[in-house]
């Protein structure tokens, strides 16, 4: 009876990585016993894997992908980290498929993805800084501009961009800041606001004929930081056009030139530049500055639309400063997210 005892105790509480070695063993036994002896699981699938390879292909070359047509390049590369989604839905075809090949090539697609995009699933945000900015395109038709002007200010940034003011707006936004921020100065439809001094403060021309960025001087305590406010054409996806952008490209050359000549080192750039840092036709702006979100963000930060987030056209790009931490704010009466960072001016240290 004893020795029945001990054998029921062991048979029930037996070693723990060997009961999941077991089930994981008995698992993979389910789902490849179908495969075994199947000559024709190397034969099937081969337009799975050709898709895989196209998949891979595309995320690998996308630079290459010529804008002569629509502007395909760009379109591709402003929803490029989309292209992820493709991978776990040709594994599961492969699978179905019982395609040995499908499965080895669709590695290729998912190993390109994790090299372009994998740096951005960590948290790289540190606990440092001392200057917070905040940049938010405000919506024209944004129903409540009070409302959104409190929740920007919440934020507590010492330094803040709006974008998509309109001139019965902009009063409405002065009054709802003017507790928060003793200096501010709006440019067209741009406007900055700051609790430290401005100077220098001037429009920017990005060859619309209108006035959509600028740039001032904030003295921090740091010292004298350049600020740029832009707000770049819009962009539009047509069937008969393609993807519409030659103005927004050609602002951003116009935007890249200005940032170029300035006298300033430490520069911070702000705004909606409606495309992505993987856009080449934004090289003239992206090509000086860096990302904050990719430098110090966790994950894509997609800012736009607000009710789903598909792609972040809203950025805080730096030069002569330190990112430390970049993130998105909550959604406001826009179809843009907010989006804020924290920067490191003083970087002597």
């Amino acid at each position: 009876m004893a020795q029945q005892a001990y054998m029921e105790e062991t048979d029930n509480g037996g070693s723990g990585p060997e009961r999941r070695g077991s089930r994981f063993r008995r698992l993979l036994d389910r789902l490849t016993g179908p495969w075994r002896g199947d000559p024709r699981i190397w034969r099937r699938g081969l337009v799975l894997a050709a898709l895989a390879l196209v998949l891979a292909l595309i995320m690998l070359m996308h630079s290459r992908i010529p804008n002569a047509i629509g502007n395909l390049g760009s379109l591709t590369e402003t929803f490029l980290p989309w292209l992820g989604l493709f991978v776990p839905v040709l594994l599961v075809l492969a699978f179905v498929r019982k395609s040995a090949t499908a499965l080895i090539a669709v590695i290729l697609p998912a190993v390109v993805w994790l090299n372009l995009f994998g740096g951005l699933l960590s948290d790289k945000a540190g606990a440092g800084g001392d200057l917070t900015v905040a940049t938010h395109n405000v919506n024209a038709d944004n129903p409540d501009p009070a409302d959104t002007a409190r929740d920007v200010a919440a934020s507590d940034a010492d330094v803040v961009a709006l974008e998509e003011l309109t001139s019965a707006a902009v009063p409405t936004y002065e009054k709802a800041l003017a507790g928060t921020y003793k200096y501010h100065s709006v440019q067209g439809t741009v406007g900055l606001w700051s609790k430290y001094p401005l100077s220098g403060v001037k429009p920017v021309d990005i060859k619309l004929g209108w006035t959509r960025a600028m740039r001032a001087t904030v003295t921090t305590p740091e010292g004298p930081v350049a600020f740029y406010v832009a707000h770049l054409p819009s962009v539009r996806v047509k069937m008969e056009a393609g993807f519409t952008a030659r103005q927004r490209d050609k602002s951003a050359d116009a935007l890249g030139e200005a940032i170029a000549h300035e006298p300033l080192e430490r520069v911070v750039l702000l705004g909606d530049l409606n495309g992505t840092m993987n856009d080449r036709a934004l090289n003239a702006v992206t090509s000086q500055l860096r990302s904050t979100q990719g430098a110090a963000g966790s994950g894509f930060g997609f800012s736009w639309p607000a009710s789903f987030p598909m792609a972040r056209i809203d950025q805080i790009l730096v030069k002569g400063v330190e990112p430390e931490s970049s993130w998105t704010l909550p959604e406001t009466g826009s179809d843009h997210l907010p989006v804020a960072a924290r920067l490191k001016a003083d970087t002597s240290s």
